[in-house]
C-alpha cells in the first residue's frame, strides 16, 4: 500500500475505509464488523470513523472487528464541533477511545468548524497529544480561508491533514485548497469518493471506464487516488467492493483515461466554495 508523509514526518495509507453509516442499526453490526476485519485481512490498514457516525456506534462495530486481532489499524476519528472546547474536546477523545477499546486514537480530526474558537480546539488537542491518547491532530470540512487561519493560530502547524469532500464531481479543493494544503506538505483526505455510490449512475463515467476496462466505480476512486497529495477513505460492507477499492490502489490510469476523465468531469472555475455532505 502506498503512503503519504504528514508534516511530523509520519506515514498515513494513500487509501483506507471509512466507517459512515456504520453502526446505526444494532442488527447489521455484525456484518460491518466482519467487512471490517475483511478489509485489515486484505491490506487495509486505515480505518476512518467519528463520534458522530451511528452516535459512536461506528466506533463500536470498529472494536468489535478489532478483538482478538494481533495487528492494529491506523485510526481516525473525529470530535463535534460541539464538543471541541479545549476540555470538551478531552472528554470526547476520552468517550472515543472507551467505544473503540484502544487507548490512542492515531489521528484525532475537528469535524467541522463550530463556535469554539480554533485556539481552544488547538489547546485540547495538545493536552491529549501530551497524555498519549491521541498521536496527532487534523481537521475536516475546512477550506483555504479556515486552514490560513488555523495555520496563523498558535500550534495551528500541528496540524497534519484536512479530510474534505472530494471526487469526480466534487472538484471544488482543486482551486484554492489543495494547493495550500500541498504547500505546507498536510495531504487532503477525500471523503465520499464515490460521492456515496452516485457516481456508479455516471453516464460519461461508464462509457470512460468501458474504453479503460475498468468497473465505473474503481476508476472513480483510482482517480482520487492518482491525486497528487491525496489519500481516501471509501465505504463499503460489501468484501468484493472492498477488494475492488484495493484494486483500485494499485492501478496507474494512462494519459488518455486522466483527459477523458477531465474533460467529462472538469476541475473547478476560480472561486469555488466548500462541498460538504
Amino acid at each position: 500500500m502506498q503512503s503519504l508523509t504528514l508534516p511530523n514526518g509520519g506515514t498515513i495509507p494513500k487509501l483506507g475505509l471509512g466507517t459512515w453509516g456504520m453502526g446505526e442499526t444494532a442488527g447489521e453490526a455484525a456484518a460491518e464488523a466482519r467487512a471490517i476485519a475483511h478489509a485489515l485481512d486484505n491490506g487495509v490498514t486505515l480505518l476512518d470513523t467519528a463520534e458522530m457516525y451511528g452516535g459512536g456506534g461506528a466506533e463500536e462495530v470498529i472494536a468489535q472487528a478489532l478483538r482478538g486481532r494481533a495487528d492494529r489499524p491506523f485510526i481516525v476519528s473525529k470530535v463535534y464541533p460541539y464538543n471541541a472546547s479545549r476540555q470538551g474536546v478531552v472528554e470526547a477523545c476520552e468517550r472515543s477511545l472507551r467505544r473503540l477499546e484502544v487507548e490512542r486514537i492515531d489521528l484525532y480530526l475537528l469535524h467541522w468548524r463550530g463556535a469554539t474558537p480554533f485556539a481552544e480546539t488547538i489547546e485540547g488537542f495538545e493536552r491529549l497529544m501530551a497524555a498519549g491518547k491521541i498521536g496527532a491532530w487534523g481537521v475536516s470540512n475546512m477550506d483555504a480561508d479556515d486552514m490560513a487561519e488555523i495555520w496563523s493560530t498558535p500550534g495551528g502547524d500541528g496540524c497534519q491533514v484536512n479530510q474534505v469532500l472530494y471526487n469526480l464531481t466534487r472538484r471544488w479543493p482543486e482551486d484554492a485548497l489543495a494547493p495550500a494544503l500541498a504547500a505546507r506538505g498536510v495531504p487532503l483526505m477525500a471523503y465520499s469518493p464515490l460521492e456515496q455510490g452516485a457516481l456508479a449512475q455516471s453516464a460519461p463515467l461508464k462509457r470512460i471506464a468501458a474504453a479503460a476496462g475498468l468497473p465505473p466505480m474503481q476508476l472513480a476512486l483510482a482517480w482520487t487516488l492518482a491525486r497528487p497529495n491525496v489519500f481516501a477513505v471509501p465505504k463499503s460492507v460489501r468484501p468484493k467492493r472492498i477488494d475492488e477499492f484495493l484494486e483500485a490502489a494499485s492501478l496507474a490510469l494512462d494519459d488518455d483515461v486522466l483527459k477523458a476523465l477531465d474533460a467529462a468531469f472538469p476541475p473547478p472555475p476560480p472561486g469555488a466554495h466548500l462541498e460538504m455532505l
